[in-house]
């Protein structure tokens, strides 16, 4: 349906900061945001959605998440990170076909749509084949969720430009809900070599870059960024995952650069990858999104990430993080965590003309009643079960509480299958 009227909810808005608009309606136009305000005229037509009792506010971004490791949840959710490279990525990734590719990422993008995140980086280091990358799209696609592909190219360096260009020319020829970026193995951890062909390529095909930077230690964190700085590869649009190990100077050069850094609180601690910079890094002028990373040994919605960020920030141990607010835990995982992938001006607020990916929240619960503040109710008191009505691009994804589009239990069988397949000893 073209026009789509969703009255009397408690809307929330999310830029330039997060503010509680109070009841309002919102008008959705042809998959974009038209218009926001109390008291809007009826549409002849249109669809109307009533959010009495709920809250309405821009779908979740998670900016950094290994979507196909669904099958593999909670399989190691007490290890160290050098654990979880041998056991995960030595083991059993390698035990991954084409198939449980699609299962894994589609299961794993209808968790995200399930708890309200709308906008998803797919960072896939398991494209062992063609085959791999190719049911890995399809399945973001199937799913209904916008998208960021990473592309990580799993075999010989010398076949990364070449796929590299089959997958833009094959797979992304086409504008849709899903778009490409590359994501880099270098220079950290696979050699400055590499990182220069992964820098390249990205720029000849106009593409972002993700990389895991800065998350093994200050001497590599400063080498590194030294490396990119020295090779001009920061004129790239550049987001630094898990960047636990920059100086506060290192972070004002990432800022004027212009890069992005990607937090994954829970996973950060559970690892002992370091404690997370989400303030360090937001003070230096970095814009910085939330990660739920993996599902192996952390959760996979955006409330514990904001929980967790909220809590470890407002906890550092010099006290520096007492002014981290609710609002910026929301801020995170909405509109900033949009400009860190590059989709500030697509996604991530109710901004008039943006695309129309929204989530309406039940109040009427013992958890959510009576809540002072909306934004703080978000942030320290929902979940997945508070996620009433999920929309990407005007179209509705979840409706009372429950998916569309697809049999859950089939979805979930083939994931169990793949499970089994894949998880051994």
């Amino acid at each position: 349906m073209a026009s789509i009227l969703i009255k009397n909810g408690v809307v929330v808005d999310t830029e330039p900061e997060p503010v509680v608009l109070g009841r309002a309606d919102v008008r959705i136009e042809h998959g974009r945001i038209a218009d926001v305000g109390p008291g809007l005229a009826d549409v002849p037509g249109a669809e109307v959605i009533d959010a009495t009792g709920m809250i309405v506010l821009p779908g979740f971004v998670d900016t950094h998440r290994h979507t196909w490791q669904a099958a593999v949840r909670a399989v190691a959710p007490d290890i160290t990170f050098p654990e979880y490279l041998r056991r995960v990525l030595d083991e059993i990734a390698p035990r991954y076909r084409p198939r449980d590719m699609y299962a894994g990422t589609l299961a794993g993008a209808l968790e995200c749509l399930d708890s309200g995140i709308t906008t998803l980086l797919d960072w896939n280091h398991a494209q062992f084949s063609p085959g791999h990358t190719d049911a890995a799209v399809r399945a973001l696609h199937d799913s209904g969720i916008r998208a960021v592909f990473g592309y990580c190219q799993s075999g010989e360096p010398s076949d990364l430009r070449s796929q590299a260009h089959r997958v833009r020319e094959e797979l992304f020829a086409a504008p849709g809900l899903v778009t490409m970026v590359i994501a880099a193995l270098g220079p950290e951890i696979a050699g400055e070599k590499r990182a220069l062909e992964e820098w390249r390529v990205a720029a000849e095909l106009g593409l972002p870059v993700t990389a895991h930077l800065g998350g093994h230690g200050p001497d590599s964190a400063t080498r590194g960024l030294a490396f990119l700085e020295a090779n001009g590869l920061l004129d790239t649009p550049t987001t630094f995952v898990h960047a636990l190990h920059y100086t506060d100077e290192q972070f004002e050069r990432i800022a004027a650069a212009g890069g992005g850094v990607s937090v994954s609180p829970v996973d950060e601690m559970n690892l002992g990858l370091g404690y997370p910079i989400t303030g360090r890094a937001r003070a230096a002028g970095v814009p910085a999104g939330l990660s739920a990373d993996t599902v192996v040994c952390a959760p996979g919605d955006m409330f514990a990430q904001m929980r967790t960020a909220h809590l470890l920030e407002r906890g550092r141990p010099d006290g520096a993080g007492l002014g981290f607010t609710t609002r910026d835990a929301l801020r995170m995982a909405t509109i900033e965590g949009a400009r860190v992938i590059g989709l500030g001006d697509v996604v991530g607020s109710l901004r008039p003309g943006k695309q129309a990916d929204l989530v309406l929240m039940r109040t009427g619960t013992p958890g959510m009643a009576a809540a002072h503040d909306p934004i703080a109710a978000i942030v320290l008191n929902a979940d997945t079960a508070c996620v009433d009505t999920v929309l990407v691009a005007g179209r509705a994804v979840k409706r009372g509480g429950q998916l569309l589009r697809y049999d859950l239990a089939t979805v979930l069988t083939s994931l169990i299958e793949t499970a089994g397949t894949v998880v051994k000893g």
